[in-house]
């Protein structure tokens, strides 16, 4: 059995590879590698590719040796079942010529798992108890598939994980990331994200400058998210100035407060409801809400929280003389309403109504400081208008709030 540790190189760059037919003719939806794309890039390590292959051999091994000569790790899921497409195994025996063979262990576990059910065996299994001479097997309690953990001679390393998340995300959290530590995963990295609102990523963009967002340490991006737009500051490794990977990223992050600090509701990968929620919790405050027309998207978007007391939700229906009144004191009455019926410190009314091919998103807040009251307009109609809706509603909601 090989020793795990391997030589001492460090493990700054990585590949993923998604093996399965399934996922390049578009049947299955591939979340494993995104899953491990975030936990690798907060071990520090850049993710330079991420593949999808179909299950033939020759696509198979070509990607894991052109990972191999690009990057220090290459990890890959799915292709570890027992029938003639699952090459995986086949595929890293290829790359690093190598040949496979039944390794006693892993027959013996596999047979009993058969046999503690009253099974028989299928000898077409026994191929999930290869070995290569450089694997180590990762044990696979979820499954039949045990993982492979290849050490090649140079330091670099292949990690094969199953392809059902129920049995990868075990595998990788207990197995392979615990291994790949202690080969020197990563290097020091430093993050920090702030949510905007009220502004859209080209405005975003248009602000931070270009020079700000081309330079590559600390690299300054913006993401235009379903619930907000993003800028992330991130750094890793010492600077070429001695300077550490934090203190890049705060030097940075300080210029984007200062242009940008308006705008920001909250940091990290804070969401509305856990931020309205925060903040209610802050003041001892409880909310209930009265929604027409945003399909309930107010009560989705500020989720489950238990100082929300009480959410009242229906269409809009221009025919009932108050729901088409836009008048600021109908909508504060509403808001007045359902705090009174609910008991609670503070009344959220939102009135959704079509506005061309667009909404008009009328909100009231009411609380024991104060009574605000305003209208904005989504950008698109339909379930994006209406999704939109409850963002909106969230934002002046938490802003008033503060």
């Amino acid at each position: 059995m090989p020793d795990d540790t391997g030589p001492g190189r460090e493990l700054l760059h990585a590949e993923l590879l998604s093996i399965g037919s399934e996922l390049t003719v578009g049947e299955t939806r591939d979340t494993n590698a995104g899953e491990l794309a975030r936990a690798l890039t907060l071990e520090g390590v850049i993710v330079g590719r991420i593949t999808a292959l179909p299950d033939r051999l020759e696509a198979v091994r070509d990607a894991l040796t052109a990972g191999l000569e690009r990057a220090d790790l290459v990890v890959s899921t799915g292709g570890l079942g027992p029938t003639p497409d699952d090459l995986t195994r086949e595929a890293i025996a290829a790359a690093t010529g190598e040949t496979p063979a039944v390794d006693p262990e892993l027959d013996a576990w596999l047979r009993d798992r058969w046999a503690r059910r009253g099974l028989p065996f299928p000898e077409i299994n026994l191929k999930q108890a290869w070995l290569i001479p450089s694997a180590v097997a990762l044990p696979n309690p979820n499954g039949s598939a045990p993982g492979w953990f290849v050490s090649r001679p140079d330091g670099r390393v292949i990690v094969a994980l199953p392809g059902p998340p129920r049995e990868m995300r075990p595998m990788w959290s207990d197995q392979a990331l615990p291994r790949l530590r202690t080969r020197g995963l990563g290097r020091e990295i430093a993050v920090q994200t702030f949510r905007l609102t009220g502004i859209g990523e080209s405005q975003v963009a248009e602000i931070l400058g270009e020079e700000m967002l081309r330079r590559p340490d600390p690299e300054v991006a913006t993401y235009a998210r379903v619930e907000a737009v993003d800028i992330r500051v991130s750094a890793d490794g010492p600077g070429s100035d001695g300077a550490t990977a934090a203190e890049r990223v705060a030097a940075a992050s300080s210029v984007v407060r200062e242009r940008l600090g308006s705008y920001v509701w909250a940091e990290g990968d804070t969401t509305w409801s856990s931020a309205i929620g925060q903040r209610l919790a802050e003041l001892g405050w409880r909310l209930a809400v009265d929604e027409i027309g945003s399909g309930g998207q107010v009560g989705l978007v500020l989720g489950d929280d238990d100082r929300l007391a009480l959410v009242e939700s229906r269409p809009f229906d221009a025919a009932r003389p108050t729901d088409d009144v836009d008048d600021e004191g109908s909508l504060i009455d509403r808001a007045r309403g359902v705090r009174s019926r609910a008991g609670v410190e503070v009344g959220l009314a939102v009135r959704v109504r079509p506005r061309g091919s667009e909404y008009a998103v009328s909100v009231a807040v009411v609380t024991p400081r104060t009574e605000r009251r305003q209208t904005r307009t989504t950008y698109a109609g339909g379930s994006i208008g209406r999704s939109q809706s409850g963002l909106l509603a969230a934002a002046i909601l938490l802003e008033t709030l503060r």
